[in-house]
């Protein structure tokens, strides 16, 4: 099937651009094809949210207006959530199962409604008397267009992630879901249009690189959010320097898991699995790192492989399936390369390292478990974004710590002991924007998910998501 671009409310062929293979990972068959969009597509969809934006359809209605249709096309998502899942799990290769009844698709409805609420809340709107003989109110206003880059890790929810806090603040949007993976997204359109988004407010064009560039590059656009590599992100926010765009960048990430000797072994190793194996691990907050303390380690060692030899790796329709393919060849041929220069450079792998045997297209690679890599090697320092755990023994407190932070990421980090008091302590000093205690990865609507150091800055999720769209305006009045 071909698709076309979505601007200003309709689906239209591109000025100049070119086409693209969309496939399913799991089979290597192509299931699509989409528009490389031009910098000429670009500038029609720029235009047309710039339009949208100046006169009013969307910034100006209330927030009750804004509000209501966002509650809309929650509903609507929920109620395709089945059609859209079966196309997602074709073109991602998530697990079907997983993706529609307890992750993506719901995570995806709820993050829409909270944003919804989100629309309503007045905080940090305040007017009074500031200065003698002044009245001051401040003011929450939309930043004006913005381009949205999406990943292809996870498609409808990023696509959501960006869209919910940006309409909430009444921006309107020029959105690129990833080359790889855009039918999800794609699909949103025209639900978007079924729950009243006025035409314009939301321009999806699909393509590579240059079609993102374009986006970064156009003056009219006021601000770029960025889900993707920390390579990527630097050369948005060097190009965005030029003409002074506001950045939102969520990069990549290195998340350590912490276990301490008194930590419940049973729930750290189910956890830190699941973590690792989530999505085919790609994930920037995906378990890669495990940090031992060294009188459980090797209990944990045995643990941890036995997990990851027992996960059931199949198709995304069997609904036994616990983890299935990565998203392409090239993806594949990079986790392995990096389980390979692992072992030339003196680790150990005790599972997987490979190509499961079972299958005989698609691009599956096995659970891996690497033991005995330097801290400075390049398997414990770069983000693989594959199933593969390391895991290390720590000594005490500190050297946990001085582990945990060592490295140019600082997205997600979890910690699994009894001990509330060391908890706290630990969390408070790990250099990562989210810190989970005895869990791995959940998140939640109202709970703002960025990073710090190399893991980019400004927030998905919560009302700080929000924020980020708006301008602080400050109004002065004269009292006579």
């Amino acid at each position: 099937m071909e698709h076309k671009l979505f601007i200003d409310g309709k689906w239209v062929d591109t000025t100049g651009g070119g086409s693209m293979a969309v496939v399913n990972p799991a089979t290597g068959e192509t299931i699509g094809t989409v528009v490389d969009a031009s910098a000429a597509d670009v500038d029609r969809a720029v235009q047309a949210a710039r339009k949208a934006f100046y006169d009013g359809r969307w910034s100006r209605l209330t927030p009750g207006e804004r509000s209501t249709i966002l509650w809309r096309l929650a509903d609507l998502l929920e109620q395709n959530g089945e059609r859209i899942g079966r196309v997602e799990s074709m073109n991602a290769g998530k697990p079907f199962a997983q993706l529609t009844m307890a992750g993506d698709i719901p995570f995806a409805v709820d993050n829409l409604r909270f944003f919804a609420a989100a629309a309503r809340d007045t905080h940090g709107m305040r007017a009074g008397e500031f200065s003698k003989g002044y009245t001051s109110m401040f003011r929450r206003e939309p930043v004006g267009v913005v381009g949205q880059i999406a990943p292809w890790n996870y498609p409808l929810l990023m696509a959501v992630w960006k869209l919910g806090p940006a309409l909430a603040a009444g921006c309107t949007v020029v959105l690129k879901p990833a080359p790889a993976t855009p039918l999800s997204t794609l699909m949103l359109a025209n639900l978007m249009a079924e729950a009243g988004i006025p035409d314009g407010v939301v321009n999806i064009v699909t393509g590579g690189n240059d079609t993102g560039q374009a986006i970064v590059e156009h003056p009219e656009v006021r601000m770029v959010s960025l889900t993707g590599s920390t390579g990527t992100g630097k050369k948005i926010m060097a190009t965005a320097s030029n003409s002074l765009k506001r950045v939102h960048l969520e990069l990549g990430g290195k998340a350590p898991v912490i276990v301490f000797d008194d930590a419940d072994l049973e729930v750290a190793t189910a956890k830190a699995s699941f973590a690792a194996i989530c999505n085919t691990g790609q994930d920037c907050t995906a378990a890669t790192r495990v940090y031992v303390e060294r009188s459980r380690y090797a209990d944990a060692v045995e643990s941890l492989v036995e997990a990851m030899r027992g996960v059931k790796v199949g198709m995304p329709f069997d609904d036994a399936t616990a983890m299935g393919p990565a998203i392409s060849d090239v993806q594949r041929q990079r986790i392995l390369g990096f389980i390979d220069r692992a072992k030339a450079g003196g680790a150990k792998v005790l599972t997987g390292g490979g190509v499961p045997k079972e299958f005989d297209a698609g691009f599956f690679v096995e659970p891996t478990v690497i033991v005995e890599a330097d801290q400075k090697a390049e398997i414990i320092q770069s983000e693989v974004f594959g199933p593969v755990l390391t895991i290390s023994a720590f000594d005490s407190e500190a050297q946990a710590l001085e582990y945990g932070n060592d490295v140019l990421y600082g997205l997600a980090a979890s910690v699994f002991t009894q001990d509330v008091g060391r908890a706290m302590r630990i969390a408070q000093q790990l250099e990562f924007g989210t810190v989970w205690i005895n869990d791995h990865i959940p998140l939640a609507s109202e709970g703002p998910h960025g990073g710090f150091k190399q893991s980019g800055f400004g927030k998905d999720l919560s009302a700080e998501a929000v924020g980020d769209y708006q301008i602080t305006k400050h109004v002065m009045i004269a009292n006579q």
